[in-house]
Order: structure tokens, then sequence, then C-alpha cells
């Protein structure tokens, strides 16, 4: 039987597993929005030529030489006029959801702080990475075959011409030393996805790059089971590849791609070609923390054309659902294998928590109408307990005649097909009971994806001691009190009797606890949930049972 059991567990896995990977395919546009890509974000025109305005060309630490950027042929170069800024410049721009900063040094995006979203310091995220102030090397610098046209385009201080059209905010960045020349366009509105255009004359091979990374780390924020930073992702005919940081070569060509970028959990930064472009992804060491580790990061790049123009559009911003199925950054968002559960959950989370004003308290109802729907389940493997207890005096004669069971086949044999024909004579299933708890791993599964991988739960409060639900309880109290209410779950449950039943039954609970300690709180919080429920529904069920036994007979 215990055989048969086990068998029933992973078909029901397997078929919930089946249903999961076919899902998607059925139901792609789940939690989409109808709304455009990208609607009013309208690109970069080709820069115009550059004007005349004489100032320094200052020089600047050389970025290292890029490989494999893409050719472009050398072409006769008429004399440029030069133009330069004289010093620094740094201009904001002050959107509601961020604030972006761009400095005319090397014409880059040198901060872009989210101000929705905080660190557990309370400062805004970050999503332009900390680095030392005599690197160039901030997102939209230059990475070209040629070392002195790197150094020249990331080194120089641009003049800056700011104007506004249409609710975009329009920054133009020219710089030329009379023979070579850069132009940097980027038009910003109030949404995440801006657009940037690069343009350098005479035609040189190069690609535009950001990183390395992605934000800075807070202090107790480590690469871990549940979060990871800084992996490489690449969608190229709408199908989405991670490159895990530590295995990234040092140069990887991606072919042409519709977007590259940097992601973690939470954030991402990604450049999407407006032509078809090489996508590349690089990486280089740096040090680490005080043992002078060396940690590696991600560039993301795309090559610029043969006329030596790159343009398109970049996301900085946070992996909402809805923002990302916007502007067509959807697959970033990695649910798992019950990635269609998950989302299911994260729209009930979303819409209860209107009415809660607090996660923890929408994963507890939540989890109340998920014990209502899986209550006719549960209801019937508890009443299909009580039929195999009652049996129990019966199945132990069928076993007392095949004593030689455990060493004879034969008998086994026998005794199997007797306990089954006393099953079907008495309307019993014995695997009747596999199927609530086939039906928990999903969704236990989906939580635990959702709260490690959805924004809108990162760092959301509790009550009390809980003051994150993506990350585990500080002190393990949830954890213990789900072992608690495990025993004495297990105690209410009609058991068969079986010795080896019983053992797994009072073990389960101390393995659950183990593995739940680290997993995030709101996880834990779910499963303690259920018990409590199924608790409750246990003491009624034996209450009615003991009020009316007739219906302890019939069943």
């Amino acid at each position: 039987m215990e055989k048969r059991i086990f068998s029933a567990v992973l078909i029901s896995i397997g078929l919930l597993w089946l249903w999961a990977a076919v899902a998607p395919k059925l139901f792609p546009d789940l939690m989409k929005r109808p709304v455009p890509v990208a609607s009013t974000i309208v690109p970069a025109p080709p820069p115009p030529a550059p004007s005349s305005s004489a100032g320094p060309s200052p020089t600047s630490t050389p970025m290292p030489a890029a490989t494999s950027v893409g050719q472009a042929p050398a072409t006769p170069q008429a004399a440029i006029p030069p133009v330069a800024a004289a010093g620094l410049i740094e201009t904001t721009v002050d959107a509601p959801n961020f604030v972006a900063r761009f400095s005319n040094h090397g014409a880059q995006l040198v901060s872009f702080r989210l101000k929705n979203y905080h660190a557990k310091d309370g400062n805004q995220v970050e999503l332009v990475k900390a680095r030392d102030a005599s690197r160039t090397d901030f997102p939209f610098a230059v990475e070209a075959s040629d070392a002195n046209v790197s150094r020249k385009a990331n080194g120089a201080f641009y003049q800056v011409s700011d104007r506004t059209e249409s609710g975009n905010r329009i920054l133009e960045y020219r710089f030329s030393d009379g023979t070579f020349a850069v132009t940097k366009t980027f038009r910003v509105s109030s949404q995440y996805l801006f657009s940037y255009s690069i343009a350098i004359s005479p035609a040189s091979p190069f690609r535009v790059a950001i990183g390395p990374g992605i934000r800075t780390l807070e202090r107790e924020e480590k690469d871990s089971q549940f979060i990871i930073t800084g992996n490489g992702v690449v969608q190229r005919d709408d199908s989405l590849k991670v490159i895990h940081r530590e295995k990234a070569d040092k140069t990887s060509l991606l072919g042409t791609v519709q977007y590259v970028g940097i992601e973690d959990n939470y954030f991402l930064t990604a450049l999407r070609p407006e032509k078809p472009s090489v996508g590349v992804l690089h990486a280089i060491d740096v040090p680490a923390g005080a043992k002078n580790d060396l940690r590696r990061e991600l560039y993301a790049a795309v090559n610029a054309g043969p006329d030596g123009v790159v343009s398109g559009s970049a996301f900085f911003g946070p992996k909402e659902t809805y923002t990302l199925d916007q502007y067509g950054f959807e697959k970033t968002l990695q649910f798992g294998m019950f990635g269609i559960i998950a989302r299911f959950l994260l729209v009930g989370l979303v819409a209860i928590n209107k009415f809660t004003r607090n996660y923890g308290f929408a994963i507890i109802v939540l989890t109340i109408l998920i014990k209502i729907v899986l209550y006719p389940l549960q209801h019937k493997w508890i009443v299909s307990m009580k039929k195999m207890q009652k049996l129990q005096p019966k199945m132990e004669a069928i076993k007392a005649r095949y004593k030689k069971a455990k060493t004879d086949p034969e008998q086994r044999q026998k005794m199997n097909t007797d306990m089954m024909k006393l099953y079907q004579q008495e309307g019993i299933n014995p695997a009747g009971g596999c199927l609530p708890f086939a039906l928990q791993v999903p969704i236990l599964w989906g939580f635990y994806n959702l709260l490690s991988h959805a924004i809108e739960l990162r760092h959301a409060p509790f009550i009390l001691w809980i003051h994150d639900l993506s990350g585990k309880d500080p002190y393990y109290i949830t954890p213990l009190l789900m072992m608690i209410t495990m025993f004495i779950q297990q105690a209410m449950t009609p058991t068969t009797g079986d010795a080896a039943q019983k053992r797994m039954f009072y073990i389960m609970p101390v393995v659950m606890g183990w593995i739940f300690k680290e997993l995030p709180s709101g996880v834990v919080l779910y499963y303690l949930m259920q018990n409590v429920l199924t608790i409750a529904q246990q003491l009624i069920m034996n209450k009615f049972w003991k009020d009316h036994p007739s219906e302890v007979q019939a069943a």
C-alpha cells in the first residue's frame, strides 16, 4: 500500500508539473495590461553635426580595450569644429518614480535612484553601482577596439544641451577635439524606459555598455539561495537566457539580441537596440571585502552599426509585474516551475492588500480562501482516514493470514490482492489522501518563488518582530510554531495504526521545521495558517461525529 501511495504522490506531482509547464502557453496573457510597449517613449533622432565651441579636452583613465565590437569601414573625414565644456556639469532628472543624474564627464549616467524602493537603512535604492572616483565606466560608457577612442569618449567634458519636448527631457552631449567627435542623446520621460543614441565620427568599432553589476548590495545582503545579484540576461528570438555571474566568460558574444541586461531578484537594467545589433556580456573581477576577495561583475553592451551609431531604449527599474509586462521584459520575472500558480497568488495578494494594507494579513486571508477551495478534498481525505481506522481489525486479520509476506513475494502478492478487495468492498481509495498533499506542493513552491522574486513583497512588514516577509524569521518563532501545530495536527489525525506511518507522521514536523527555518517568513506564515485551519477543521469534524454517531457509521 505504501508503494502505491508513494506512486500516486509522484504521479500527482508530475501532473501538476505538466500543468505548470503547459499553462503559460494556454494563458499567455495572464496579468498583462493592454498597454502598448513604451507608448510615450519616442526614439531619439539621429544626432546633428556638432557646432563649434572652444574648450579643453581632459584626459582620464582609459577603458580596457574592447574586443569584437563590430567593424566599421575607414572613410576620409573632414575637419570637425572643436566642441567641449570647461568643466564638470551634472544634470538631474527628477521624475515621479526616480531621480536620474547625468554627468557631462564622459556623458554618462552616474546615478539612478528609485523613489519608491528603499534599502533597510532607509536610503533609496541606487541602480548605478558605486565605484572608485578614478574609473570612467559608468552606464553608457563607450568601449572601443581603439583605446584612444575609449579614452577620449569617456574622459572628455561634453557640451550639454538640455530642453523639454512633449513632456520628454532631452539631454544632448557633444564633444569634438577637431578630428574626433562624439554625440550622445538621452530622451527621458516619467517612465522607467528612456531612449539613447550615441554616434562617433569618424566611424569606429565600438559598443555602449552598462554596468558593472547592478546596484550596491546592502551590508547584510549577500548572494544566497534567495538573492542572486548581477546575473546577465539576454533575449533572442523571444527566448530568455540567464547567464550566471560567476560562470560568465570574460567576453560573451550573444548574437543579434532583442535586449541584454543585468538583473537580480528585484531589479533590472537592460539595453534594447533600435536596430538589429549584437549583444555582449563581459566580466571583470573587482576587489570585494577586506580579505582581498574578488567578485566577478558583468557589463551588458550593444555593438554600434557600421555607420558608427547605436541607438535604442534602456530600462532601469524594479521588476514589478505590471511594469515588466508593459515594457516587454516580462520573461525576466521568473517564478520557477510553478510560475503560473505564483502569478495567480500574486494577483490575489495584491488585490487583498488593497483592503488589508498589510501583506502579512493578505497572506492570512488568501490562506483562508485556499483552505475553503481545498476543503472538499481535505474533508474526503479525513473521511477516508476514518474509514481506514475502522477497517484496521480486518486489515490486521488479513496480515495475520500471510505471516511470511515480508519474505515470500507470492504471499505478499496475495495479501495485497486481499487488501484491495477489502478496500473495494468498503468503498475506500487508499491513495485518496495523496491529492490534498500533492496540491499543497505547487502552492508552497509558488509562495516560495513569489516571496523570493516579487518586488511587491520585498521588505514588506507584518507585525511585531517580522519586518520583512521576504526574509527569514530572525528569531525562528514562526517555524517553531509551525512545528508545534504540525505535531498537534498529526496527533488529531485519524491513523491506520501502521507503525511506519506513525513514525513518519512524527518525524515530518521536525524535518519540515528544519527546512522552513531559512525560508521567507511569508512562506512559513502561510503553512502555519494552513496547520491552524486544519486543526480547527479537525476539531469541528470530531465534534460533529461525536454528536452524530450515525454519521460515523455511514462514513
